[in-house]
């Protein structure tokens, strides 16, 4: 914890020194940080209520069933599914992702949840469809949902292989 707390305000005192460095970037960057601030008052509220949901709602014998060591491939789809669905940005996946393991699911499909919450979308699929055509979109889907499910179990093999968690 107290670990945790030195980094955080090694990385204030680095940003203090840059924008002290470069006086003309300081309104951007003030900015930029006031409005990613503000995005995130508004939306955490709500994720941890979902959260809160998720965690009560939802057995942890049901998730280590779909997202868990037995699953096989159909956790693996299921995990693209979960994770291609929502929208809202990266972050808000994290504290579900987290809830996931500890109620049981691999990491490899905790990987591909996060993985397809970022790289594919639903609209983000109908764009690229419009814009640069069916061979693009189904190259471009087909590539990333290999080269996702091998990330994912490299990481999950890095991590058996280490000794599991850390803090």
């Amino acid at each position: 914890m107290l670990r945790d707390w030195l980094i955080l305000a090694g990385m204030m005192g680095v940003a203090v020194v840059l924008i002290y460095l470069y006086p003309s970037k300081q309104e951007p960057v003030i900015s930029a940080a006031f409005d990613y601030l503000s995005e995130m008052i508004f939306i955490l509220p709500a994720v941890m209520v979902l959260m809160g949901l998720f965690s009560v709602y939802i057995p942890k014998d049901a998730v280590s069933k779909y997202l868990g060591k037995a699953s096989g491939i159909k956790g693996f789809f299921l995990a693209i599914l979960f994770g291609t669905l929502p929208t809202g940005p990266l972050y808000v996946a994290f504290p579900m992702a987290s809830t996931m393991i500890k109620k049981g699911a691999r990491i490899t499909n905790i990987v591909v949840f996060l993985s397809a919450w970022a790289c594919i979308k639903i609209p983000q699929e109908m764009v690229e469809l419009q814009f640069l055509g069916p061979e693009f979109m189904l190259a471009r889907l087909f590539l990333t949902i290999i080269f996702v499910g091998l990330m994912g179990l490299v990481i999950e093999w890095m991590i058996d292989k280490t000794g599991g968690e850390n803090d």
